[in-house]
């Protein structure tokens, strides 16, 4: 359809990077803002505010975030490098906030508030944590070959396991304390697929397990919340309005939506963050449900595609990452949505609602188009 006839740095760009991919992330959010219009009127009109209210608060982040994802795609490697040391930074400095000054939305402490706005610094690292994870494999390879799990790797230095986790566990422990099991676990999970495609053995894979297990259950024995949305499910006793809304408003929608005869999702909390999905289903039918899971896995085919192309190992390793990230939080968001696990809280990315999400995503993908465009063409 296009034909290259002029040599620039964004002609290039286009040219170069996957427009697949591009496409697709763009498509997701612009049906975001859409589904933000349908799920959030209801939502708006529970607070007492016009219906356009949550598009209006949310148009600075798509602003920001289109911005965002187009910058970054033209960076190469060394500034996304640079680039994701200052996402980590910023998000360390903010949970450092949470624990000093948080600002506490719905009993967890996870949020740091800007006047009007409240971000989430958890969210906010996703990108640095995938890159800097990836870099560091990737030297670890460079400086241990495929040994990088064995002893000699432990030995203290700039590269090394010491001091990665130097950095990773602490974090990890103020986001499990705010409390925020779903996030923790989330961290868990990359890290897990990262290392497995970094050549992790099953044997460590078992123990990485069991210590995730061993989370959980210091989470239900310790954090009240946890144990009971995990009773309530298991027992089917106990606050289950929020799922159980959901399954209705699902099973309401039929197979073509209700349209404006969509009276569940307007009980639904949350229609238009965690349950957006339930809200989609209602307003529009199973079908068009399935169309957005497939878009789902379509965006998860491609960044596996990119991934397995991939020369660079740092690439692979990102790449990799931000498949696992994507897949394993919209997962978790379905079987909350569906009342298959406990709500935990968790946006469907750039579906649901949520600025600190949208953002964050933004700028992993960014990064991802573009150190894919730097490896496929340089």
């Amino acid at each position: 359809m296009f034909k290259r006839t002029e040599e620039s740095k964004v002609t290039s760009w286009f040219f170069e990077i996957d427009r697949k991919l591009l496409y697709t992330v763009l498509l997701m959010i612009l049906l975001g803002a859409i589904f933000a219009v349908s799920a959030g009127s209801v939502a708006a009109e529970r607070i007492n505010q016009p219906w356009y209210f949550f598009i209006v608060k949310a148009l600075p982040f798509y602003c920001i975030g289109l911005v965002t994802l187009f910058v970054s795609s033209l960076l190469n490697k060394k500034t996304i490098l640079g680039l994701s040391v200052l996402n980590v930074v910023v998000g360390l400095g903010l949970l450092l906030v949470t624990v000093a000054a948080p600002h506490i939305i719905k009993g967890s402490a996870r949020f740091v508030s800007f006047g009007s706005f409240n971000v989430m610094p958890s969210d906010i690292m996703k990108p640095g944590f995938i890159i800097l994870t990836a870099w560091f494999l990737a030297k670890m390879k460079e400086k241990f070959g495929e040994n990088i799990f064995s002893k000699h790797a432990w030995k203290i230095g700039w590269i090394s396991w010491e001091t990665y986790l130097l950095v990773f566990l602490p974090t990890l422990a103020i986001i499990l304390m705010h409390p925020d099991l779903g996030t923790t676990m989330l961290y868990l999970g990359v890290l897990c697929v990262m290392l497995f495609i970094a050549g992790l053995p099953w044997a460590a894979i078992g123990t990485m397990a069991i210590g995730a297990v061993g989370i959980f259950l210091f989470a239900y024995a310790n954090m009240s919340h946890v144990h009971n949305r995990i009773d309530s499910l298991l027992t089917g006793n106990g606050d289950l309005y929020q799922v159980t809304q959901s399954v209705q408003s699902i099973q309401h929608g039929g197979l073509f939506g209700r349209g404006d005869d969509a009276f569940i999702k307007q009980s639904l909390p949350d229609a238009h963050t965690d349950f957006i999905f339930a809200a989609i289903t209602e307003d529009l039918g199973a079908i068009m449900a399935c169309v957005l899971l497939g878009l789902l896995l379509y965006v998860f085919k491609l960044l596996v595609s990119d991934a397995m192309r991939a020369r660079d190992k740092f690439v692979f390793y990102a790449v990799g990452g931000t498949a696992a990230l994507f897949v394993i939080q919209t997962s978790i968001n379905l079987i909350s949505t569906l009342r298959l696990f406990a709500p935990k809280g968790m946006t469907l990315p750039f579906i649901s609602y949520g600025g600190s999400s949208l953002v964050s995503f933004c700028l992993l993908f960014g990064m991802i188009l573009a150190i894919v465009r730097e490896d496929r063409w340089r």
